[in-house]
């Protein structure tokens, strides 16, 4: 229809689309590279945080780091209370703990650790499903790694009625 009307001679209708190829072939070429240019800053600027300097940094010294509880009857709460001392040179400061799904509930010494003193992190599993179970609890400190991971593990077995 456009050619009936003469408004493209023959040969400019296929060079206004090869230009119109190579246009929008540069532009997602452009596009492609500025968004790989920004993910590579983005990158670089929330990269996570250093570890702790080796002087600045707390030594939490666990009893253990695993707990098996064994066998625990279905429907009852198992909690195990790790305990450490602080060996270091600095207070101790726990930020957070994190538990590895929300069948168990952390809590913790809330208070910063003294050097020479002791503090804890309690683990409480919520016994509901029954089977074989392994947990992690991370808890967020000014320690040389910055986290210590805590485990416990077990099995929930039915009750008898």
């Amino acid at each position: 229809m456009i050619l009936e009307r003469g408004l493209y001679r023959s040969g400019e209708h296929s060079m206004f689309n090869l230009n119109l190829y190579r246009n929008m072939k540069k532009l997602l070429i452009l596009t492609a590279f500025a968004l790989f240019a920004k993910a590579g800053i983005a990158q670089q600027v929330t990269a996570a945080a250093p570890a702790v300097a080796k002087a600045d940094a707390a030594i939490a010294s666990f009893d253990n780091q695993n707990f098996d509880f064994g066998k625990i009857k279905q429907g009852t709460p198992a909690t195990h209370e790790f305990k450490f001392t602080n060996t270091g040179k600095v207070p101790m400061v726990i930020t957070n703990v994190q538990a590895s799904c929300g069948c168990t509930t952390p809590d913790w010494s809330k208070e910063p650790i003294l050097p020479g003193g002791s503090g804890f992190v309690k683990a409480t599993y919520n016994a509901a499903g029954i089977g074989a179970f392994d947990k992690s609890v991370t808890v967020t400190a000014n320690v040389e790694a910055s986290v210590i991971v805590l485990r416990i593990h077990g099995e929930v077995i039915q009750t008898n009625q």
